[in-house]
């Protein structure tokens, strides 16, 4: 079951990581270093899809993409920890 689970998680993200790959090789190297936060957006949504899988790495991603404006001071900004284990007090 989790092997299942895990293989549908693949292809579900598949897509999502082909697009940003592709917009890092493809596109970016055009636009120039232009990102504010660190790891650039394009590489935090990867991480976010790959730690978290679709649904959190679309959700992720969209809130990091918009926080990346002039009016935003930038920084180190990384994909939250999966800790599956912490529980909240």
């Amino acid at each position: 079951m989790e092997k299942a689970k895990n293989t549908l998680r693949k292809i579900l993200i598949f897509p999502f990581i082909a697009l940003i790959r592709f917009y890092q090789i493809a596109i970016s190297p055009f636009l120039g270093s232009n990102c504010r936060f660190h790891p650039t957006c394009s590489q935090y949504a990867l991480d976010s899809f790959k730690t978290y899988g679709c649904i959190k790495g679309v959700w992720l991603s969209g809130r990091r993409i918009l926080k990346c404006h002039p009016f935003h001071p930038g920084g180190i900004d990384p994909v939250p920890d999966n800790n599956k284990n912490h529980k909240p007090k």
